[in-house]
């Protein structure tokens, strides 16, 4: 039996016709690859394809934290890479906030200068010493890379908190920005950049035409040609190329109603960065809880579970805003992508076919970054 639902002349025509570049995801990643060819091949066609009627995955999902390493990551790092390796990483991610900034500009981003705080428990006395002790090696090896003495510090601000110590590690260079205004500039940009834009198609498969470009097959079980693509879809990546050294990971949220007389100001780690918070105004933002099912959270499927809710919301009460009552407003979930290194993925995995995948929760952070060098490898 024929497909019932074709492309009409019209449609391929008008819409899908001598596409250039075709890029597979509307994330952080995906946007900014389009925008760095628009610069390059400024009369190229530039066709973004995306499965949702918004970016699905992290980048409209996410805490909104511009934060680039933790003093107790970057401890942890160290035991796995090298030094170098390990500092490299904190430029990218500096050097990918200040790039998203420059591109986005830091009223639409809401950028806030606030800081990154890591809370540690009370039972975590050795672990803190660990860190406070290292904080000169640390601020020396960043003092290049961020352009200031003392990044990290020790202080004693009192947010209100409860069963953690009186004394916090403070990154001085991180903040916070609004995700969602973040894409809408972004998806603007690349509207004014004449960049099409089609929500709501999900490409199920890619054939390789060789010199002839790529066919991309929709779940509609349309065909569309492209000389090159570009997969950007993180943690869904492996839908379309199963065999992608690249993990889903399911990351839930929550969001209180306002709060008055709220002291949280600031972005925060706690329990080794697996639970996060910030403010949101004066509301509180929290999330995390994927080690407490980490089998169950490897997933590409949004939702919330009773097991990660409740434990968010204990730790509300007893740690968090101990002395405030609270509502909470609503809930959601993200989806990252993950692997065994902490570098994503931005490579050929065809003569036509690129990947930048894998951006390990720091998509903020690297997105702009991995954008860029996505699109530098496929114009080669």
């Amino acid at each position: 039996m024929n497909n019932p639902n074709t492309l009409s002349f019209w449609e391929r025509e008008s819409f899908f016709k001598n596409i250039d570049f075709a890029i597979i995801g509307s994330g952080i990643v995906g946007l900014n690859a389009a925008l760095a060819l628009r610069g390059k091949k400024p009369s190229a066609r530039i066709a973004v394809f995306e499965r949702g009627a918004l970016p699905e995955g992290a980048s409209t999902r996410n805490a909104g934290f511009a934060c680039f390493g933790s003093v107790t990551e970057l401890m942890d790092d160290l035991e796995h890479h090298s030094e170098d390796e390990v500092f490299a990483l904190v430029e990218r991610r500096f050097k990918g906030l200040k790039r998203l900034r420059q591109r986005v500009g830091d009223k639409n981003l809401v950028y806030e200068p606030l800081g990154g705080y890591e809370i540690f428990k009370h039972t975590e006395k050795d672990v803190y010493q660990k860190c406070a002790d290292q904080l000169t090696y640390f601020n020396q090896n960043v003092k290049n890379i961020v352009g200031r003495n003392n990044v990290y510090k020790i202080s004693h601000h009192d947010f209100g908190l409860k069963n953690t110590l009186p004394s916090l590690i403070h990154n001085t260079a991180e903040g916070q920005i609004d995700t969602g205004k973040m894409m809408i500039t972004l998806l603007n940009l690349c509207r004014k950049k004449n960049i099409a834009l089609f929500n709501g198609l999900t490409i199920i498969d890619l054939i390789e035409q060789n010199s002839q470009g790529v066919k991309l097959v929709t779940e509609d079980g349309w065909t569309i040609e492209a000389q090159k693509v570009i997969v950007a879809t993180n943690g869904f990546a492996r839908r379309l190329l199963p065999d992608l050294a690249v993990t889903p990971a399911r990351n839930q949220v929550l969001i209180t109603k306002p709060i008055p007389n709220l002291s949280i100001k600031g972005c925060f780690h706690y329990d080794k960065g697996y639970y996060y918070f910030r403010n949101v105004g004066n509301r509180v933002l929290f999330g995390g809880g994927r080690n407490l099912d980490i089998a169950n959270e490897m997933t590409d499927a949004f939702g919330t579970t009773d097991l990660i809710q409740n434990a968010l919301e204990h730790l509300l009460k007893t740690t968090i805003l101990p002395h405030l009552p609270f509502e909470v407003e609503g809930w959601w979930s993200g989806i990252l992508g993950i692997g065994a290194q902490k570098k994503p993925i931005i490579q050929h995995i065809s003569s036509n076919i690129v990947v930048a995948v894998r951006m390990g929760g720091m998509g903020v952070a690297i997105g702009s970054l991995v954008g860029e060098d996505a699109a530098e490898l496929a114009m080669k």
